[in-house]
């Protein structure tokens, strides 16, 4: 008889097995629980299970962490991606059920389920393998993928306050340590290569960029230049968009780095007066943990606008503003222009904003979903 089949499960090795991918946002807050996860308890070993996308390998890579790529695919209503996504998950069950199934012969598995197309076929493998599911959920407005999940999760952990799941536990949102800003603005600004006296103004569309952002910030600098007076911008563009942004720029006379991609999240907030951004989860979180007042547009290809719900709570606090995102980038900058001009000249409007988001206490989810998963965790309360 194998060995671990009869030694008790508290004294084998545990893998804590994060299943996301396709985007930063699924994989930093998985990140930042293995984080915690190896600070409180280091013999837990966390692999992670993603999508093919190179932006997954890019990432996971950078952060020297192990992962097993997976063919899962989106799912779409075309019938040639429909076509993609019956192959991929079929695909993608068997590989993730090779990994689940190794594992679980040689230590105590469970998986964690960060929402999206990687994380329903890992949860359909890991039903078949009788291993525990958690679900975290990062949306205020919870995706298909995440309410198929939670029927077949033995706990949901909700760091949106989405309130769909009545008997969720509610958490504070989930941040990695290396996007929350450590030293002063002005130490901040000199390591990314900006002006250490000028404020400055961060502008993220996520680690895929946005290009709708991108068109506003190119209209705004060619058209009104001047509201940005005595202000630097550091931008990140998204591939293959920051040497056309970086000219945009300089052309207006603009004190600038545009950078395709930032590895250094907690520099760039750290060194931010004020901030444009998409609001995703990740995005929304790393505002809440670092205060920096923000001016958010949500993602404007999604019907229903449900991002803007992410973002909702730092609005009410009275933390950040919402615009939104016409695409057209004249008609965005007609709605926030006046805002914009009104936040970049008054520095204590900007001030009293980051008092409000400070109120908001600690975004500590990441700690919680690790006590969690290693039994720590005292809370039990109910959303």
């Amino acid at each position: 008889m194998n060995s671990t089949e009869t030694e008790p499960a508290e004294s084998r090795s545990r893998t804590i097995i994060f299943a996301g991918g396709g985007t930063g946002g699924h994989l930093y807050p998985a990140l930042a629980i293995a984080e915690h996860l190896r600070e409180t308890e280091p013999s837990v070993r966390c692999l992670f299970l993603c999508s093919p996308r190179p932006i997954d390998s890019r990432i996971l890579s950078e952060e020297s962490a192990e992962f097993v790529v997976i063919p899962a695919q989106p799912l779409g209503m075309h019938p040639m991606r429909l076509l993609r996504f019956a192959i991929g998950w079929r695909r993608a069950v068997r590989s993730a059920r090779e990994v689940l199934s190794r594992e679980a012969k040689r230590c105590v598995v469970q998986v964690v389920a960060m929402g999206g197309f990687v994380a329903g076929p890992v949860v359909h493998a890991a039903r078949a393998e009788r291993l525990p599911v958690i679900l975290v959920n990062l949306d205020a407005v919870p995706g298909k993928a995440n309410r198929w999940i939670a029927r077949r999760s033995e706990r949901v952990l909700d760091a949106a306050s989405s309130g769909a799941w009545p008997k969720a536990l509610a958490i504070r949102p989930i941040v990695r340590r290396s996007a929350i800003a450590s030293m002063s603005k002005e130490e901040c600004r000199v390591a990314l290569g900006l002006a250490p006296e000028m404020p400055t103004l961060f502008i993220t569309g996520g680690s895929q960029g946005a290009r709708t952002l991108n068109d506003l910030m190119a209209l705004l600098a060619r058209d009104h230049a001047p509201i940005f007076q005595g202000w630097q911008v550091y931008h990140q563009t998204g591939p293959d968009a920051d040497e056309a942004m970086q000219r945009s720029y300089d052309e207006a006379g603009i004190p600038a780095r545009a950078v395709a991609f930032c590895r250094t999240m907690n520099l760039a907030w750290g060194a931010a007066d004020l901030a444009i951004a998409r609001c995703g989860a990740g995005a929304v979180a790393e505002v809440w943990a670092n205060s920096v007042p923000t001016i958010f547009l949500p993602y404007p290809f999604h019907r229903d606008q449900h991002q803007r719900r992410n973002a909702q709570p730092l609005a009410n606090a009275g933390g950040a503003l919402i615009f939104r995102d016409w695409v057209d980038a004249r008609r965005t900058a007609s709605d926030l222009q006046a805002d914009l001009s009104r936040l970049l000249s008054d520095v204590n409007a900007r001030t009293e904003m980051h008092a409000s988001l400070q109120r908001l206490g600690p975004a500590d989810g990441a700690s919680e979903v690790a006590r969690i998963l290693l039994g720590k965790s005292t809370q039990s309360r109910g959303k």
